[in-house]
């Protein structure tokens, strides 16, 4: 079949899920609803189902007042269990797979359950829809006549007890469907080698052979991936490499500070970027808009979500609201239960909703990833935003970054210390700190009263890092590549001190 022809069947097969999507836009509460009730079918007869009497709940009052708010290591046991082989503990159909995550800073490994059901109701389900809502704005698209080009992660699976676990990216490779690995590149070989260094230069010299007109993955370590893929090839910039590239979906850490990067990358006024929210948990928003930043939460993955306002988060006060209660540009922790079988699980991120009619939202940071030492509550959306401010008017560009408490000593008053990596040097670090902390503060009127005549803080202190700081960081603590990601804010000295005593500051 000649490739226009596949690249049109293949569209309009994936346009009919538009029909679906707006059913759940227009009825988004009832859709909710009887998810809800179809998992609690689905696992009545389970062990937890059992426990907590899922045959007996008829209302959301209910569920909520039965089963308790949990993070891993309250349902780690359950989820041992099942690694061993035993099966009907969290979710009726056998769960063989489990997604090795080990969270930004802990050596703990998580092991995340996949069933059948969330791999394709969820994971590859959402890898069509993103096709799909793209395809729909942009009906001219070429997107098939190419290979899209997927940078995953670098763990390999590894078998026990009649179970498998690795990254979650090797296990959606591993069992991908027929259509994607056509039309995918690099190779399922190359894209599951475990070194990350040698596995880099692999894709490159793999995909540089191709038609490539789609990019996915990470934009941190796709970056790293691009300016290889110039590196060798010897090019100005990526569309000498792959002239066919007309969009980059992106997902994993927020693309805000990398952006102007980008587009130095791929110098085209209509080349696109689509952004993703996923995670090990689930697949969970897809931006449908061209050019927006907001993304649809997607409504019928076998995902029911509930919210924490985190104005109460962690305290006494702390409540829970399904989708239908919540309320406009305030700040949530998100709350799952799945068809993987995890049941009112904290994921750890945070969210805004920027829409109620549809449901859009926008990642805002991570329940544990924030400062708020002296009330300031800086979010990592935050930081995002007010560094592509102060790289823009200075202009420069960063690789990396992480901020953290000064405390107060006495009469000394607190602060936030920073250590960021640039890939391009402003002239005056004075100045880009100054602009820094003035675009907080027009940001976060929170901070803005902190910092207030230095009435609560001083200034913001900055080190430059230098080199590497933070990749070698990744590299030595084993989490090169896929999802995994530099803390960016902490209430804890912890991590900052660890990159100070590593970067050999003397001021």
């Amino acid at each position: 079949m000649p490739i226009p022809l596949v690249n049109s069947v293949v569209s309009w097969f994936l346009k009919k899920r538009i029909h679906q999507i707006e059913f759940f836009i227009k009825y988004p509460n009832e859709v909710q609803h009887e998810l809800l009730f179809g998992l609690l079918q689905r696992a009545k007869h389970t062990e937890i189902g059992k426990q907590y009497d899922f045959a007996s709940i008829k209302t959301y009052e209910e569920f909520a007042n039965r089963l308790p708010i949990v993070n891993y290591e309250d349902v780690e046991p359950l989820i041992e269990k099942n690694r061993q082989g035993k099966q009907s503990i969290i979710w009726d159909s056998p769960i063989k797979m489990f997604a090795k995550s080990s969270g930004t800073t802990n050596a703990k490994s998580k092991f995340i359950p996949v069933s059948e059901d969330s791999l394709e109701d969820c994971h590859y389900k959402a890898s069509k829809d993103l096709l799909c809502l793209y395809l729909n704005n942009n009906e001219d698209s070429k997107l098939f006549t190419g290979k899209g080009l997927r940078l995953g992660g670098s763990k390999e699976l590894y078998k026990n007890n009649g179970t498998s676990f690795g990254d979650l990216s090797a296990i959606l490779i591993d069992n991908m469907p027929f259509w994607a690995e056509f039309s995918s590149t690099p190779s399922s070989k190359v894209s599951l080698m475990d070194n990350w260094e040698v596995k880099m230069q692999a894709i490159v010299e793999e995909t540089i052979k191709e038609d490539v007109t789609s990019l996915a993955g990470v934009p941190s370590w796709m970056l790293v991936l691009l300016n290889k893929t110039l590196e060798t090839t010897n090019k100005k910039n990526l569309l000498e490499v792959w002239p066919n590239l007309e969009v980059y979906f992106h997902g994993g850490v927020s693309f805000n500070p990398y952006r102007d990067q980008y587009k130095s990358l791929l110098p085209s006024n209509s080349f696109k970027y689509y952004e993703i929210y996923n995670a090990s948990e689930g697949f969970f928003a897809i931006q449908d808009q061209n050019n927006s930043s907001e993304l649809l939460l997607m409504l019928d993955y076998g995902i029911f979500y509930e919210f924490i306002p985190m104005d109460t988060y962690g305290t006494i006060n702390q409540k829970v609201i399904p989708l239908d209660a919540v309320e406009l540009n305030k700040n949530y922790a998100v709350i799952i239960t799945t068809n993987g079988g995890l049941w009112r699980y904290k994921i750890g991120d945070t969210v805004r909703f920027t829409s109620i009619s549809p449901y859009r939202i926008k990642v805002s940071g991570r329940t544990k990833h924030y400062i708020n030492a002296f009330g300031e509550e800086l979010i990592i959306e935050n930081t995002d935003e007010a560094l592509k401010i102060a790289c823009q008017k200075t202009d420069s560009e960063i690789i990396d970054y992480t901020a953290a408490p000064i405390f107060m000593n006495g009469k000394e008053k607190g602060a936030h210390e920073w250590i960021i990596e640039f890939k391009k040097q402003p002239n005056n670090i004075n100045q880009f700190t100054e602009l820094l902390d003035n675009a907080l503060k027009s940001l976060n009127s929170d901070y803005e009263a902190k910092r207030l005549n230095n009435m609560t803080l001083n200034p913001p202190t900055l080190h430059i890092a230098k080199p590497k700081l933070f990749y070698n960081w990744l590299k030595s603590n084993n989490k090169l590549g896929g999802q995994n990601k530099i803390p960016r804010l902490s209430n804890s000295r912890e991590f900052l001190e660890t990159l100070l005593k590593s970067n050999n500051f003397n001021d």
